[in-house]
């Protein structure tokens, strides 16, 4: 089983900043990718940004230039430096990881989720 824990959220003034951590742990093959997804009240849940191994960082447009996702791959870890935050990112922020099994020869993943974590811009 894999377990993800994240950190970091909160209160935060408009054009402030936060950083969200997630680390997952458990037994398990290896992750193929990690990322963020978030959730505002009455709306769907949707993609902020992700990494997959040997790839570049995947941003949602609301995000690009203001977020920026890291991974540390020995560490298992994913994080999120969210800058110049405004009101309309407030949401309960998911971290998701991709993670490979063996199904017969092939290499497959299992999505898992974090808990999540809310994130509030408001002055």
């Amino acid at each position: 089983q894999v377990q993800l824990l994240e950190s970091g959220g909160g209160l935060v003034q408009p054009g402030g900043s936060l950083r969200l951590s997630c680390a997952a742990s458990g037994s398990f093959l290896g992750i193929n990718a990690m990322g963020w997804y978030r959730q505002a009240p009455g709306k769907q849940r949707e993609l902020v940004a992700r990494l997959i191994n040997g790839g570049s960082a995947n941003y949602a447009d609301s995000g690009k230039g203001r977020f920026t996702i890291s991974r540390d791959n020995a560490k298992n870890t994913v994080s999120l430096e969210m800058n110049s935050l405004k009101p309309e990112d407030t949401a309960v922020y998911y971290c998701n990881a991709a993670v490979l099994y063996h199904s017969g020869s092939v290499l497959r993943t299992n999505d898992y989720w974090g808990q999540g974590t809310q994130v509030t811009v408001s002055s």
